[in-house]
């Protein structure tokens, strides 16, 4: 049995380091409710963007875009979102798992490519011999728009000139604050422009029930065209078919698409970025939340083995007072 000093320094360490986990809570908890309200403002941008993007995706010119017509895959570029610190539960585990069983699915004749974001899924495939083409690390806790452009522009230049046939996210969907789902999103060529709005598509699922269409969606959809083609002009509702509205644009849809949809990658770029983010933001304050609340069950077990100790000692310490007692009468 651990005699009572060594129990008193065991309850100061666990003390300690409750505090440690107590404050990484907290700051975790503000940090995650910043990344939230990022999530959610660029929401609108994004839907609205998608949706202009959904109005050209049945066209002759969209198929035949560069960035969505689709092409034999011979290399696939997996960039895998991790985070660059640990003591965030299994986060950074179950995104490592995800892209395992990702590059496990791919086909014998298909090569993967590697993008790393964040040090903890660099250090663990590099461990196991895999090259990067690029690294990308200490983001912070804040993403910033710069570095998720930058990333999509090198991701749409290696796509183009051939270095890849395929690029695919894996990244981490936020849901809650106790809830991160790991999935993969192809983000080229661009897909999925033809389906309903807030879908899983669109991007991470917190776009889910977001209304693209509406005066602010058009303002957006303008905004994103600042300074390039234009939507020049929108027929009434009803002179198409079924009331569907329909656009002119000027100077052509082409110039439209070549304007619109690198925007639109940068943008899924930056959500799933965000989406990371904030789910790491999440899980951290979970696992220090869960952490701090063991730290203080084990203080209750170890402070009642050392009341235990104590009183045996006293009455170890009794036993030998009446012992010597009953000798000296003796």
């Amino acid at each position: 049995m651990a005699s009572m000093r060594d129990i008193r320094r065991r309850i100061r360490a666990v003390r300690n380091t409750q505090q440690i986990t107590r404050a990484m809570y907290m700051v975790a908890a503000a940090k995650l409710k910043r990344a939230e309200e990022a999530a959610r403002s660029g929401r609108p941008y994004a839907n609205a963007l998608r949706a202009m993007l959904a109005r050209l995706a049945g066209s002759e010119q969209a198929r035949q875009h560069p960035l969505v017509a689709p092409r034999p895959v011979r290399r696939v570029g997996l960039v895998i979102v991790t985070g660059d610190r640990g003591l965030a539960g299994s986060y950074n585990a179950n995104v490592i798992r995800r892209a395992e069983q990702e590059l496990r699915q791919l086909p014998p004749d298909v090569e993967p490519v590697l993008v790393a974001v964040g040090r903890k899924g660099r250090d663990h495939f590099r461990r196991r011999g895999h090259a990067f083409a690029r690294e990308l690390t200490g983001l912070g806790e804040d993403v910033d728009f710069a570095t998720a452009r930058d990333l999509a522009r090198w991701l749409v230049d290696r796509y183009l000139s051939g270095d890849v046939d395929e690029v695919r996210l894996v990244y981490t969907e936020y849901r809650s604050a106790i809830s991160q789902r790991p999935v993969v999103t192809r983000l080229l060529p661009v897909a999925g422009l033809d389906e309903p709005a807030g879908g899983a598509a669109a991007g991470p699922a917190a776009d889910r029930g977001a209304a693209p269409g509406g005066a602010s969606g058009r303002a957006a959809a303008s905004g994103a065209l600042a300074g390039g083609p234009q939507v020049a002009a929108e027929r009434p509702a009803g002179s198409g078919p079924q009331g569907v509205r329909e656009y002119i644009y000027e100077p052509s849809e082409r110039a439209v698409l070549e304007a619109l949809l690198p925007k639109y990658v940068q943008i899924l770029v930056f959500r799933a970025l965000q989406e990371a983010k904030a789910s790491e933001h999440g899980a951290r304050m979970t696992a220090m939340k869960n952490a701090t609340d063991n730290a203080a069950e084990l203080i209750e077990t170890l402070t009642l083995a050392y009341n235990r100790a104590r009183q045996a000692a006293i009455t170890k310490e009794l036993a030998e007072i009446v012992s010597g007692a009953e000798a000296l009468k003796g």
